[in-house]
């Protein structure tokens, strides 16, 4: 386009300014959001609860008073009960179930969080580019992801991990891939609403591109359904590794894995050895019910 010619089609559509008033506004809810969060019990008990398996994740070999990867040499150490030396008992092998529940929550953390991340990028751009160019880009690419959606997580990780085989990054690769049909749909629904507002026509008054419309200027505004979106996927990411470790498609041995515990120790059940199967048990259920209670705190915030 000429300088005269964009000039008159400037003067035809003047490009909405935005008040100073509206990035005041824009700080003021971000505090005020925060402050939500500091009061919020619901939040700060799942803080808590993630903040200790987290430490855990980082600390736990240095804190453990036992090794989670070797066996003693004693052969009565096997399957002990609870006890003031070994806090969760030992397991088939003697190993300190203590010890190693405290080191696995470093395996299960790093494969949620880095599968969640993947899928929370991907379905974010998904839903971005879906929510901004709509038309057949739109219904092509949704259909895609309703047929996605349509097969159960368990059953569709398990195919792509039988042809791929089990190991972490695979592990990352397919829950990412999972999750970002779900996250794109709710982010689309997010930027349904705002590329009508007068930032955007702003923008495109500007000449900018589409790319730079969509990630610089709408996506700032739709991450607080993002944030909360990607907390509970986390919440279902941490179910699923240990669903797919205990049918064998996950972090293989001798990895202190919760669900490789479960695995490995579900079949004494029968004869009264409650403990090695328990403990990782309860692990997997208080981060899940951890990360919930965040998400619940998060969707609190966003929503006033």
């Amino acid at each position: 386009m000429s300088r005269p010619e964009e000039r008159l089609v400037l003067a035809e559509h003047p490009i909405p300014e935005v008040p100073p008033e509206d990035h005041d506004e824009a700080r003021l809810a971000r505090r005020e959001r925060l402050r939500l969060l500091a009061r919020s019990k619901t939040f700060l008990a799942g803080a808590f609860l993630v903040g200790v398996f987290v430490f855990c994740a980082i600390f736990g070999p240095s804190v453990v008073p036992y090794d989670p990867f070797g066996a003693p040499t004693d052969l009565l150490a096997k399957l002990q009960p609870p006890s003031s030396e070994h806090y969760f008992g030992t397991d088939q092998l003697g190993r300190d179930v203590f010890s190693r529940v405290v080191v696995g929550a470093r395996d299960i953390l790093v494969v949620a969080l880095a599968a969640t991340l993947l899928g929370a990028a991907l379905g974010a751009s998904l839903g971005l580019v879906t929510g901004y160019f709509r038309g057949v880009v739109d219904e092509v690419l949704m259909r895609i992801v309703d047929a996605f959606l349509a097969i159960p997580l368990v059953i569709l990780a398990t195919v792509a991990l039988v042809a791929l085989g089990p190991s972490r990054g695979a592990l990352i690769v397919v829950i990412g891939i999972v999750f970002a049909p779900i996250i794109a749909r709710t982010v689309r629904a997010a930027v349904l609403s705002e590329r009508e507002l007068e930032y955007v026509e702003a923008a495109k008054l500007r000449n900018e591109r589409a790319p730079y419309i969509m990630f610089a200027e709408i996506l700032p505004n739709v991450t607080g359904p993002i944030v909360v979106e990607f907390t509970v996927r986390l919440g279902y990411a941490i179910f699923a590794i240990a669903t797919l470790t205990f049918l064998g498609f996950g972090v293989q041995p001798p990895s202190p894995d919760w669900g490789l515990q479960i695995k490995e120790n579900y079949v004494i059940l029968n004869g009264g050895y409650w403990w090695p199967t328990f403990f990782p048990a309860l692990a997997i259920a208080a981060l899940v019910v951890g990360v919930n209670l965040i998400a619940d705190g998060l969707t609190q915030a966003f929503e006033r």
